[in-house]
């Protein structure tokens, strides 16, 4: 087999990772083996964090929602019911923000899901 020397391969793959690692504590920004793993191991973070965000996201749009449909006296799952019988299609995020920055639209929703719902 021939002999493979590498070339600048090997020091632009170790840049890549210092660069990544930049600002990390001592050796973890300074040496190639302690920077890749701590580099490995914040691409984890990062990965699992990207996915946690939608997750939590959506709870703080169903609290508000809930909110919001309380003062209207609906709980939220009868509040989302009867919205979808009525047939209005909007999302958690846009219904999250209407009740936010418009009660009053929220509260004319509010008075179709109930229509609907009985």
């Amino acid at each position: 087999m021939p002999r493979v020397k590498r070339g600048s391969k090997r020091r632009e793959g170790r840049k890549k990772i210092l660069r990544s690692a930049k600002g990390f504590f001592l050796t973890k920004s300074k040496l190639h083996r302690s920077a890749k793993e701590a580099v490995d191991r914040a691409g984890q973070f990062a990965y699992i964090g990207r996915r946690r965000k939608k997750r939590d996201f959506r709870r703080l749009w169903i609290i508000r929602i809930n909110a919001a449909a309380r003062l209207n006296d609906l709980s939220y799952s009868r509040f989302i019911a009867g919205l979808r019988k009525s047939g209005v299609e909007l999302d958690r995020k846009t219904l999250a923000d209407l009740a936010v920055r418009d009660p009053q639209a929220f509260a004319r929703l509010a008075e179709s899901a109930k229509a609907a719902a009985d």
